[in-house]
């Protein structure tokens, strides 16, 4: 066997393994910290606050008598406060039991009714807040597209032509280009003839002229999806596909178009990468994409993300419109999910889009790979589904204890501990075969 062609592979493994730690690893530790943080602002004292399970690598007691610690087995963590008998939070009635009343008062079972609600919903919230502090931090990095629409940095291409950096486009193809925002926008996109180069006209050094463009939407990678064909085959952000099998094409709508109409056939693309062409042959992938009114529509991909020609160029965005995008992107991350378990549980979508550990972690190495800002939004994404997962009304999650709160206020008592073991015993039974099913998922989906 040769040793060193192994290297490669096992490189990638490794490489999917520490993002998936790292990202895991945020998300856990914010998860965590907001209980931890609102607990103790709270009254209710934190014994462990533990990244990761099992035997323990490192450990440091604070000045509260805090023990933070991080353990072998980086697939978690939790934080475990006075008076609970584990990692779960489930509580040691007789433990508490014997305490004094000030000694009660600083855990779990013995805290006013709305100081155990606020540490217990504080972990999905601060996941929400890691997610609209990621999402808005990119929103205002990558700004304000400039009106009226000017040139930023120009993808390499293979076909010729005379548009800059910091022209302003007044129009393509003799049409006056409307807003980038404006639906119009796209509809002067889709009716421009599907060619190479076409006659763009330019404002330069405040002068308009006319000049050789080339198609603004090429069939150029700007991104890809993980876990997808195109990843598969290794092709790369900023390749460029000029023909599938054998048959020329200029725009991206005719990339998708192809993918559309081979219905899963293999495809052979000609693709251009730093001045060299090179064939690929892949196989288009079912999917289920969520769409803008709801629902779900089923549709063939390669798994390419396309767009303009050149990355417009962009003025600084403020806080309140960061702040509203990545509201609005946590908010869409949500109410995707909801909508794609529903469908799976109905039989309208496919069950494989449920990812376990495996593919989750295959989707970090991936996205890492296409660069830290495609990274750091994974985790935005990861971030407020595991925040919205924890809600769900399931005993163990956060969800769970926040219903048992629920039927206290109500009733004026909280559950048996008897019930409370049992119930507790169930969700953790319903968790268990959830992870085994999405690890089934991952081994055997196509």
């Amino acid at each position: 066997m040769d040793i060193l062609a192994l290297l490669p592979a096992f490189g990638g493994v490794l490489w999917t393994i520490i993002a998936f730690v790292i990202a895991l690893s945020v998300i856990v530790a914010i998860h965590e910290y907001g209980h931890y943080i609102v607990g103790r602002w709270s009254g209710i004292h934190a014994e462990v606050f533990s990244l990761g399970f099992g035997p323990v690598l490192w450990s440091r007691m604070d000045g509260r008598g805090t023990k933070w610690q991080i353990a072998l087995l980086p697939f978690g963590g939790y934080v475990k406060f006075l008076g609970d008998a584990n990692a779960a939070s489930a509580p040691d009635g007789e433990a508490v039991a014997g305490m004094t009343a000030a000694d009660r008062r600083r855990t779990m079972l013995g805290a006013p009714l709305w100081a155990r609600t606020a540490t217990v919903a504080a972990g999905p919230i601060f996941n929400f807040v890691l997610s609209i502090g990621i999402f808005s931090a990119i929103a205002m990095s990558q700004g304000s597209v400039r009106v009226p629409l000017t040139v930023g940095e120009m993808a390499a291409i293979p076909t010729v032509h005379d548009l800059r950096a910091g022209d302003e486009v007044v129009a393509i193809n003799g049409v006056a280009l409307p807003d980038y925002h404006d639906p119009a926008f796209n509809k002067l996109i889709a009716d421009l003839p599907r060619i190479t180069t076409l006659p763009w006209t330019v404002r330069r050094d405040g002068a308009e002229i006319a000049v050789t463009g080339p198609y603004p939407m090429p069939p150029l990678v700007h991104q890809l999806s993980p876990q997808s064909a195109a990843v598969a085959i290794e092709m790369k952000p900023g390749d460029v596909i000029t023909a599938i099998d054998g048959g020329a094409i200029a725009s991206f709508a005719e990339l998708k178009e192809a993918v559309e109409r081979a219905e899963g056939r293999p495809l052979l693309l000609t693709v251009w990468r730093d001045g060299a062409e090179m064939e690929f042959a892949l196989v288009p992938k079912r999917v289920d994409e969520p769409q803008a009114g709801g629902g779900f529509r089923t549709s063939w991909r390669i798994g390419i993300m396309g767009g303009m020609v050149f990355t417009p160029a962009a003025d600084w965005a403020g806080p309140r419109q960061a702040l509203m995008a990545g509201v609005a992107g946590t908010w869409e991350i949500m109410r995707g999910s909801v909508s794609g378990l529903w469908h799976m549980v109905t039989g309208a979508i496919s069950s494989c889009n449920m990812s376990g550990p495996l593919g989750i972690a295959e989707v970090s190495g991936q996205m890492a790979a296409q660069g830290p800002t495609n990274f750091i939004y994974f985790i935005g994404v990861l971030s407020a589904a595991v925040g919205l997962l924890n809600l769900f009304p399931v005993p163990v999650l956060d969800g769970g204890h926040l219903v048992f709160y629920a039927y206290e206020a109500v009733t004026g008592r909280a559950p048996g501990e008897r019930a409370l073991q049992i119930l507790m015993t169930l969700g953790l039974t319903l968790i268990l075969s959830m992870m085994l099913f999405a690890l089934f998922n991952d081994i055997f989906c196509p």
